[in-house]
């Protein structure tokens, strides 16, 4: 009996299952044309426009908004002056209304060669001040959660853009092709969810790829679909093939896409994953002493500590931007009130697995080359919100480097007397993107992508690299 032959889009329905969460689905959903002289495999590595300083990222966000005045960045007149009103104007622009000053609850204390003083809440952070590249003058525009985390990964806080791990994977392709160039582990579904990890219009072989998600144990975090069960290796091989050739056939039929060449890379990248991610996220191998630097003996420390080892672990085996979220089904840092308490947790949960992530990176010889960027979606108020907690404040806040080529032991940027107000050396939310690509050797301004008629890129028509910060 005679079969019909089967389309391209049933081939791709039956064989679905087992190509790993690049997302089939999602994947065909993209419309984006790539520029037409992309290679054949678009993850393939890149040179980058200038020698560079990084060649990979992990970044360590802290969902929610940690207060730079608790943190790293000490105000002698905040505690002197504690219950008076703030003696300037405060943004037309807030969140929730605050009253009077607040002090904070913790002292600081001087650290390393560098002097720079820390909060008591990373004690074990604050053994690796020598490395960190603080700057206390980041600022953005938006107070609310939404709009800041967008503005953070995207540079948009109003527009569906790429984000920068999507951007940093279209200039500089992989280390590894068996591995995506973009990983986010327990990303958080809250304040633009997948738009945080997307490509966008950028072709889909760009878009992150998660491992779980915020209200996912660690240990629990795999990607999604990674196992057939069903078929073997060389049965999905056979249909890697025959999906090949049939779309190799519509390219003869309707003209070269580079779309499609990436959802062919996407397809084949999917399929090695299947043998090399499950080995990159099993920890097992690790030393006890290693996973004790980490916090793995720890309740507190183990789900964050996990995160930050299979970061060190990606970073190693190649992939170019890996994230680690800070998150839980709640919105961590974002201490509206119960300052002390709520702060507190955040900082036990992650001060030693930070503090392992910089240790272990220097003693393998990575940190020279991998860039380790800290920080949340806006910092909070120097005044009280009810008796007891901080708004949100996109005006001036702290974010830190490490490795990469920045300088360690240095504080850059200043916020005013209280900490309110970016007032030195400011470096907007662009100037902070347009640094990091230029770490890696991407010119913020060369590194653009043309779709629906403009060229577009990760810092719009803004930006300015901030050379103070490198070694």
């Amino acid at each position: 009996m005679l079969q019909r032959p089967i389309s391209r889009r049933q081939v791709l329905e039956r064989s679905a299952a087992g190509f790993g969460s690049l997302a089939l689905a999602s994947l065909l959903g993209q419309t984006s044309l790539a520029d037409q002289s992309s290679p054949a495999d678009p993850l393939t590595a890149r040179a980058p426009h200038f020698l560079p300083r990084a060649k990979r990222i992990i970044f360590l966000f802290m969902s929610g908004g940690p207060s730079q005045v608790d943190t790293f960045d000490p105000k002698p007149l905040l505690t002197r002056d504690d219950g008076k009103p703030f003696p300037f104007a405060k943004p037309r622009v807030q969140f929730n209304g605050t009253g009077n000053l607040l002090k904070s609850p913790w002292e600081f204390k001087q650290y390393g060669e560098s002097g720079i003083a820390v909060s008591e809440l990373f004690p074990k952070l604050a053994e690796r001040v020598d490395d960190l590249c603080l700057i206390h003058s980041v600022h953005g525009t938006n107070p609310a959660h939404g709009g800041a985390v967008m503005k953070l990964h995207t540079g948009s806080d109003n527009f569906v853009r790429p984000s920068m791990g999507s951007w940093v994977s279209y200039g500089l392709g992989t280390e590894n092709a068996s591995l995506p160039a973009f990983v986010t582990i327990c990303p958080t579904l809250a304040f633009g969810g997948i738009n945080n990890w997307s490509s966008a219009f950028l072709p889909a072989v760009y878009q992150g790829t998660p491992l779980g998600n915020a209200s996912v144990p660690s240990d629990k975090a795999r990607v999604k679909y990674i196992a057939n069960g069903r078929l073997s290796p060389e049965v999905q091989r056979l249909q890697l093939e025959r999906l090949d050739r049939l779309n190799r056939e519509h390219q003869l039929e309707s003209g070269p896409a580079a779309a499609l060449e990436a959802r062919i890379g996407s397809f084949e990248l999917a399929f090695r994953m299947q043998s090399e991610l499950p080995r990159v996220e099993d920890l097992s191998g690790e030393s006890a002493a290693t996973q004790k630097l980490y916090g793995l003996d720890d309740p507190a420390t183990a789900n964050f500590g996990r995160m930050c080892l299979m970061a060190r672990r990606f970073a190693e085996a190649g992939v170019r931007f890996i994230q680690v979220t800070h998150n839980d089904d709640k919105v961590q840092w974002d201490q509206h009130a119960d300052l002390k308490n709520g702060h507190e947790k955040n900082a036990r949960e992650v001060d030693l697995p930070i503090a392992g992530l910089l240790y272990d990176l220097k003693a393998r010889g990575l940190l020279e080359d991998t860039l380790v960027w800290w920080g949340g979606e806006f910092g909070r108020t120097p005044t009280a919100e009810t008796t007891n907690g901080r708004d949100h404040n996109p005006e001036g806040f702290t974010m830190w480097l490490a490795g990469g080529c920045v300088k360690g032991g240095l504080r850059y940027g200043a916020t005013d007397d209280y900490g309110y107000f970016a007032a030195e050396n400011k470096v907007h939310i662009h100037d902070l993107h347009a640094t990091i690509l230029h770490l890696l050797g991407l010119d913020h301004e060369r590194l653009t992508y043309r779709y629906a008629g403009r060229d577009f890129r990760l810092t719009d028509v803004e930006g300015n690299v901030v050379t103070g910060l490198f070694a």
